[in-house]
């Protein structure tokens, strides 16, 4: 999936507080995820059937690892849900990553 160029982001107040309060995850932290190295962004199919869903892994700047819920509308990243990596996707980053790591 193409993200857009340049990278733009829309938030819903209440998206916002509901990450914040349930999963102390502020909306920057979020932002930071799509614009460091090493994301990796995957469908979302179980979560909608009217549009196109993604889940991105990724760090932020603290190199906290989130999973950041999204779909694209009119060219803008509007994150629906964001949390720190569960077990299970920490475990398919890590593999992923292992991917691209250039070899010595």
């Amino acid at each position: 999936m193409k993200l857009p160029v340049p990278l733009s982001f829309e938030w819903n107040k209440g998206n916002i507080d509901k990450n914040w309060q349930k999963h102390k995850v502020h909306y920057k932290e979020a932002e930071e995820v799509f614009q460091n190295h090493q994301l990796q962004i995957f469908p979302d199919l179980k979560h909608s059937e009217k549009e196109k869903r993604f889940v991105a892994f990724g760090l932020t700047n603290s190199k906290r690892k989130l999973s950041v819920f999204f779909t694209v509308r009119d060219a803008q990243i509007r994150v629906i849900s964001v949390r720190d990596q569960s077990r299970r996707e920490r475990k398919v980053y890590e593999k992923e990553k292992q991917k691209y790591k250039p070899k010595k």
